[in-house]
């Protein structure tokens, strides 16, 4: 009975990221509610429209292919202890090395060997830009926060000067490329709509990167130097190399993210074609509790919570400012779940005490009965 009630407890723990969406849900409909709003009529349409509708379901699944490998991306690092704040600035330089790959490389690349390479170019750009505050990291001891968040900026502004400079399009009304030809667009996953075969990639990479964490020698290597660098020191692990791979592996997975905006969804390569994806991936990481498996599961959540947004506005008359109050009170209660950790030695004292006591209360009764 003691053990049953140990592992119920730990469930709840393990699942306080959902108690905290089903909290911060319950505050949102405070929310509506006092703006005259039915809460139950706009919840309903934002799930309806967000996953059971055609094009609602493709829009959700649009915005899922760069917030799944955004989370990958901060998830990844921070099993080895590295806080990767720097995902948006990665996806905006795999953006600009598929555009470049896609634009300036000859035409007479066969189309389906130019998307491949349009890929790993995007995935290259995204590596060198992980790199850099790995390496500052590993060799210089500089903290990944500081460098990886202001990454973000200088990769946003350098998008911004190529799309506005270089590679320009003559005549545009706004910064953005010339358009990518028919030939290298992505598969689309869904007819007429805009639901491309990043989302199917970025649900396959995070199953195989659960498989190699949790599998493989690699896993073990990048938890080992996450839980205890000494150790993993003592244990022969050169924990330099292994952060600055980590962070490089982590750079070309938002770099994907970035890739498949250009190539599936953009077609150009646009001043801020991101909308913030890298810093939804840090609460889609938070949200799964670091586990890949659930990665998915948790973007899925949040870009229907983006997409179904702007049917629920219409249906029940919100104004934007709520909708966005929303997902904050979202990003809120997850952060603050994250303060709740399960402490196996102190609840198992507790259950045994708990247990103890009862034994010693049941004694104490029977005594008491057999007197009367």
């Amino acid at each position: 009975m003691r053990n049953v009630r140990f592992r119920i407890i730990r469930t709840i723990y393990l699942l306080r990221s959902g108690w905290a969406v089903l909290l911060a849900l319950m505050v949102g409909a405070v929310l509506i509610a006092s703006t005259g709003a039915d809460p139950i009529l706009a919840y309903k349409t934002l799930f309806k429209g967000a996953f059971f509708d055609y094009y609602g379901f493709s829009d959700t699944l649009t915005k899922f292919s760069p917030i799944v490998l955004a989370g990958l991306a901060v998830a990844i690092p921070l099993r080895s202890g590295i806080y990767n704040i720097g995902a948006e600035g990665q996806i905006y330089l795999g953006g600009l090395f598929a555009a470049a790959a896609a634009l300036y490389l000859p035409d007479s690349i066969p189309g389906t060997l130019h998307i491949i390479i349009c890929i790993v170019a995007g995935a290259l750009g995204g590596a060198i830009w992980g790199a850099i505050p790995g390496f500052l990291k590993a060799y210089r001891g500089i903290n990944e926060v500081i460098t990886t968040l202001l990454m973000n900026y200088v990769g946003i502004f350098l998008i911004s000067y190529f799309a506005g400079g270089p590679m320009f399009q003559k005549g545009a009304p706004y910064p953005y490329s010339p358009e990518i030809r028919k030939e290298l667009w992505l598969p689309v996953l869904m007819p007429r709509t805009d639901a491309h075969f990043g989302a199917l990639f970025g649900l396959v990479l995070a199953v195989l990167t659960w498989i190699v964490l949790r599998y493989t020698t690699a896993g073990f290597v990048l938890d080992t130097v996450g839980k205890n660098p000494l150790a993993a020191r003592y244990a022969g692990i050169n924990v330099r190399r292994q952060i600055l791979i980590t962070m490089a592996i982590a750079g070309a997975i938002a770099g994907l993210a970035g890739t498949f905006e250009v190539i599936g969804l953009k077609y150009r390569l646009y001043h801020l074609f991101s909308p913030g994806y890298g810093f939804d991936g840090i609460v889609a990481a938070f949200l799964a509790g670091l586990n890949p498996i659930l990665v998915p599961v948790s973007a899925l959540f949040l870009s229907g919570l983006k997409a179904g947004a702007q049917g629920m506005q219409r249906a029940v008359g919100l104004q934007s400012t709520v909708v966005e109050a929303i997902q904050g009170l979202v990003i809120i209660f997850v952060a603050a779940s994250l303060a709740f950790r399960f402490d196996a030695v102190y609840w198992r004292r507790f259950l045994e005490r708990r247990s103890s006591l009862n034994e010693a209360l049941a004694l104490e009764a029977d005594q008491l009965t057999d007197r009367a």
